[in-house]
């Protein structure tokens, strides 16, 4: 160990290429430890897809309108996040069928989804990445 620290003390260089060393490590964990963090549950595309598929989950975009009209998820249904308090009893029906929450980038579909759970929403998930990972799973829109 002492050599070590006598090879780093020999070359500014060196103390440069360890330090780069232990941030792009840094960096590349940081995903791996906050997905753990994060609150509720969050699907990828693929798995969106087989829960549409296979249980009749519902999808629930909560973009805003301009948002929603540029390309959304094929029979999504949409009620913007500003509007979920008062639209709620819109939802009542669907407590006990999977509902996958979209939004624009996964983050305010998390909150969202959060919200429904409490509200007594029995399988409720965040569409991790939302539409943006949806599009580039290669996943269609409609307009």
């Amino acid at each position: 160990m002492e050599q070590f620290f006598v090879f780093l003390q020999k070359s500014p260089f060196n103390m440069v290429l360890l330090g780069l060393a232990v941030v792009s490590g840094g960096m590349l964990l940081f995903p791996l430890l906050t997905r753990g963090m994060r609150p509720g549950n969050e699907v990828g595309a693929t798995e969106a897809v087989m829960l549409i598929n296979r249980k009749d989950a519902v999808v629930l975009d909560v973009r805003d309108d301009g948002e929603f009209a540029n390309g959304h998820i094929t029979n999504a249904r949409h009620i913007p996040e500003k509007q979920l308090e008062e639209r709620i009893k819109e939802l009542d029906k669907l407590k006990n069928k999977p509902v996958i929450v979209s939004c624009a980038s996964g983050r305010r579909s998390v909150a969202v989804a959060d919200t429904l759970r409490k509200q007594g929403f029995a399988e409720v998930v965040a569409l991790r990445g939302g539409i943006g990972a949806w599009v580039q799973a290669g996943m269609p829109l409609e307009k």
